[in-house]
């Protein structure tokens, strides 16, 4: 099921719609399965695929303060779609900043882990640099930052 649910969705089939419908009907119940329903909808490689990992921030089987959740749509993005995380606009970048800091208050741990999608950020052409440089300094001036995360910001900005 999960293997032609990922063909259908990142080949962007016809029915890819209505099969993760169909995959989420039956799976609703079964909360690892869903964690792959997620990340096969955030490693669509598609720039447009952000707008679709913000939309289901908001799904009913989503929340911030599963980790796992988090991980599988927020983390696979973030590490596993290069295509979107690292678009043009920057936009990738600062939604997964975003999430960060509102993981913060959450649970920094997770947050913490979420950073090191930043931590090679001197690997990168130029323009990229620059884009991901700025999220980690926006996750760094954050107010009462957390140990966890600021050390790994603080660690990533020094490399």
């Amino acid at each position: 099921d999960l293997a032609a649910l990922r063909i259908l969705v990142h080949g962007r089939a016809e029915d890819a719609s209505r099969a993760l419908e169909h995959f989420e009907s039956r799976w609703q119940d079964n909360p690892l399965v869903m964690d792959k329903w997620f990340a096969v909808q955030a490693t669509v490689p598609s720039p447009e695929v952000l707008d679709r990992v913000k939309g289901l921030t908001d799904h009913p089987k989503f929340s911030l303060r599963n980790p796992n959740k988090v991980r599988s749509l927020i983390g696979t993005f973030a590490v596993h779609n290069p295509v979107a995380f690292h678009r043009p606009d920057g936009a990738g970048y600062e939604f997964v900043a975003e999430t960060i800091l509102e993981l913060d208050d959450l649970n920094p741990q997770i947050a913490a882990r979420m950073v090191a999608a930043f931590n090679r950020w001197r690997r990168y052409p130029e323009a990229e640099q620059t884009r991901m440089k700025a999220a980690l300094q926006r996750i760094a001036d954050k107010k009462g930052l957390s140990p966890d995360v600021e050390e790994i910001v603080s660690a990533a900005l020094k490399a």
